[in-house]
């Protein structure tokens, strides 16, 4: 770790943390992401390279426990990175068959290149001096490149580099899928050419190899190109011999011979280029990838351009967080990972937001609830991002409405899991890895998901004002949503209140009662607060649109003024439980389980963050127990304000009042395993007015979720996006108070006395806003282009800001001083 704050570093060589630090090392733009593995590596129980395309699915059918089970895998691609040495004849380089006399392995942050230095000693006792570097180019998305530099010390000889590109890989990156077929390329195409269109056995140019291959089911060709030059002292190596290879299906290969001598470091330089068969504006992806790389400069070019692009990245998205420095670095990596997730090349495709990054093969690349914790910060920044997230789901706003049909509801049902086209993608079954069993997935149950869909068309559109989306994507995907949870409410006579039954909330321990031979729980509070809070949204959205868009909306989606009036009734009738001493149930029933042994099991076990696992391998359930996974009814107090929240409980007919805030916050709290990476992250928020000196350490805890691997093993199977992205929005949202309230900025900042200040600019209503917090005062600094002014509340103190103004706000006696900007 750098003192600037802008560079993960790894100073020694570490085999066991080498899956770890693959995933944290990645780089990529968007389109593609490259594992952070060494170029030398092949995949075994150390190393894992992995190339993976942004929405790169495919599926397979595997026979598990007497039934066929289909899964849809982000697919590992052909790779592109590998560069092998070996020198006179003997076996190819392996760090680990070396003596690793010197190692450092750098992220830079700044400008999205990886670099490895290491100095071994062979078994025949050699030393060399190893330095690679890579990067996927964020401005030209079908570009990468990496580089290899060998130097030897006090030794002759002949070396062998083998550049291939290498299509015979399958899907092994996650243990517990070793079961499930996993074969999903089938090579199409092997061949060299040169810029001339010349075949490589002709004279001319260099060779250019090229491999096409396709998935086996959804038929997705996959091109890919590659150049490789070496250099010495930085000249072309004119003397080097090269022939091509095609030993077997899905392989091709360059392969140089080099006299290598003390002194006289020879350069590798591989530049690859990846096209699909999807891309615009290209006539066959394979062609296209050849011509891609034969027009692309040198790597050094390639890399000033590169960081360019990431320059303008962070001008935008940097946040300055002055406490600790890991804490800056932390943040920073967080941010960058996001960013290569989602960036401006991804604005064109139609592709989700997944739960773990295109990093690795958990969760098979699937797009979850995730975005809830991800779009705050894009829509602050990048807000075209934002809203390419929230088109793929309404690019399957038909899927949704087949499912809800097939369900016997109406409206949009989203599933919980989701990829290619929008079906349900949650398992069957699933294998829990203590017992060896495989068991039943019944977290399709989780209906919430489609409230986080509407919850985040509705959060872009007030952040944003963009109207245009709202009359185009957003209100029919917000009234699509509300119209499916009405119909999945029933009226309860007896209590006078609507109900929602058979559903489950955040919380995966819990997917039914104890005993019952059903699936689902009663009346889960965060489903049915935030059906409330829809119902009203509903009515609310509509209100917004000009009567001539309403009146089309309504005639579009057979809107009626009767279905709107069940909505409002829904929004004041929901029942909401409680346990008899106030406290917000999780579910109808929550109160009535047992008690858990936490002391007894962390006695017996230790880690314990995935007690479902622990008990199932008992022979038990956790649906037995009082205790939770994450953040489950505490997800309230994360989306909505304290007054909020409070606002729409007062409009049911229930009253909540600080005392029973803090007391449910204590008692979830106490009960909560923190078996997900988000739970920290939300309890953090939760905390930071209730218990501002215990939320440091959670948020702490929740940065080092990745980095740390906290989960114990799973971030080398893919980063975990939404906890990334919501530490980031920690920071933005939640420490500096800043929220939204029909068309004003407020601020009411909550500042952790181990950071001293914090320093970040947002977009607001296409408002480029400075923001800084220390020393007892937020200061807010307009950009000089601002054509309207801008309502702000700091700490109920409003203020009017216009284009250029400064102005500073003493959060100490709640005075504002104008200053001249």
């Amino acid at each position: 770790m750098s003192d600037d704050g802008w560079t993960l570093t790894y100073d020694r060589y570490d085999p066991a943390a080498q899956g770890l630090r693959e995933a944290l090392c990645a780089v990529g733009n968007g389109f593609t992401v490259t594992r952070g593995a060494f170029p030398w590596a092949t995949a075994g129980d150390t190393h894992y390279p992995g190339t993976y395309l942004a929405g790169g699915y495919n599926r397979l059918v595997t026979r598990v426990a007497d039934r066929d089970v289909v899964n849809e895998d982000l697919v590992n691609l052909p790779d592109w990175s590998a560069l092998r040495l070996r020198i006179d004849g003997g076996p190819w380089l392996d760090l680990d068959a070396c003596e690793v006399r010197e190692f450092r392995q750098s992220l830079d942050l700044r400008g999205g290149v990886l670099c490895v230095t290491a100095r071994v000693r062979d078994g025949d006792g050699r030393d060399s001096t190893l330095t690679a570097r890579r990067f996927v180019h964020m401005e030209y998305p079908h570009l990468m490149a990496q580089s290899l530099s060998l130097e030897a010390h006090g030794w002759s000889g002949t070396v062998e580099i083998d550049s291939p590109l290498d299509g015979r890989i399958v899907n092994a990156g996650v243990r517990r899928y070793a079961d499930l077929a996993s074969r999903h390329l089938e090579p199409v195409e092997t061949l060299a050419w040169r810029r001339d269109g010349c075949d490589a056995d002709d004279e001319g140019g260099e060779p250019i190899l090229c491999l096409v291959t396709r998935f086996v089911q959804s038929r997705l060709r996959i091109g890919q190109a590659a150049r490789t030059r070496l250099y010495r002292d930085g000249a072309p190596l004119a003397d080097a011999g090269s022939r091509v290879e095609t030993p077997v299906d899905g392989l091709i290969r360059q392969v140089f011979t080099v006299a290598m001598a003390p002194g006289a470091p020879v350069t590798v330089e591989k530049v690859a280029a990846l096209h699909t068969g999807r891309d615009a504006a290209i006539s066959e992806p394979g062609l296209a990838a050849r011509e891609a790389v034969a027009c692309a400069p040198c790597m050094a070019d390639l890399e000033a351009t590169h960081r360019r692009a990431w320059d303008r990245l962070w001008r935008r998205c940097d946040i300055d967080a002055n406490g600790d420095a890991r804490t800056q670095m932390i943040l920073r990596l967080h941010i960058f990972h996001l960013l290569q997730t989602l960036s401006p090349n991804t604005i064109d495709l139609d592709v989700g937001t997944p739960a773990r990054g295109w990093h690795g093969e958990a969760y098979r690349g699937h797009v979850f609830w995730d975005e809830l914790f991800i779009l705050p910060f894009l829509h602050l920044r990048l807000p075209a991002i934002a809203k390419a997230m929230l088109r793929y789901r309404h690019h399957r706003l038909g899927a949704a409405r087949r499912a809800a049909r097939a369900a016997g509801f109406r409206g949009a049902m989203f599933p919980w899991q989701s990829g290619s086209d929008g079906r349900e993608e949650s398992q069957v079954v699933h294998l829990n890895p203590k017992s060896g069993r495989w068991v039943p997935d019944n977290t399709w149950l989780q209906r919430h998901v489609s409230l986080a869909v509407a919850y985040n068309a509705w959060s872009h559109y007030v952040t944003t004002g963009d109207r245009a989306f709202l009359e185009s994507r957003g209100a029919e995907l917000i009234l699509e949503v509300t119209r499916f949870f009405a119909s999945l409410t029933h009226f309860n006579d007896d209590r006078g209140r609507y109900e929602i039954h058979g559903v489950m909330g955040p919380d995966e321990y819990h997917d039914a009662y104890p005993d019952s031979e059903s699936p689902g729980l009663n009346n889960n509070a965060y489903t049915n607060v935030f059906t409330a809070w829809l119902m009203t949204t509903a009515g609310r959205l509509l209100a917004e649109l000009d009567p001539e868009t309403r009146g089309d909306l309504c005639a579009k989606l057979q809107i009626t003024p009767e279905e709107c009036d069940r909505w409002d009734d829904i929004g004041h009738r929901l029942f909401v439980p409680f346990h008899d001493d106030g406290i917000l149930s999780q579910f109808e029933g929550y109160e009535h389980l047992q008690e858990f042994d936490w002391e007894g099991y962390r006695e017996r076990y230790g880690d314990i963050h995935r007690l479902d696992r622990i008990l199932e391998a008992e022979g038990d359930s956790a649906n037995r127990y009082k205790l939770s996974k994450q953040a489950d009814a505490l997800m309230l107090f994360y989306l909505f304000p304290e007054r909020e929240l409070e606002a729409l409980l007062d409009r049911l007919g229930y009253r909540f009042g600080p005392e029973q805030w803090r007391r449910t916050v204590d008692y979830y709290l106490a009960r909560t395993s923190h078996g997900s990476t988000l739970s920290y992250l939300v309890h953090t928020w939760v905390m930071a007015r209730s218990h501002p000196d215990r939320a440091w350490d959670l948020f702490r805890t929740a940065l080092e979720s990745d980095i740390s691997d906290i989960q114990g093993g799973t971030t080398a199977e893919g980063i975990h996006l939404g906890a990334m992205a919501g530490t980031v929005d920690l920071v933005q949202r939640c420490f500096t108070g800043m929220s939204e309230q029909d068309g004003t900025l407020v601020f009411d900042p909550v500042m952790p006395g181990h950071l001293k200040d914090i320093a970040l600019r947002v977009r607001f209503r296409e408002k480029w806003l400075h923001v800084a917090l220390g020393g007892g005062c937020l200061t807010l600094s307009a950009a000089d282009d601002w054509t309207t002014p801008l309502t702000v509340v700091v700490r109920q103190q409003q203020a009017t800001l216009t284009a250029g103004e400064v102005r500073a706000f003493s959060l100490q006696d709640d005075a504002a001083e104008r200053r001249p900007s």
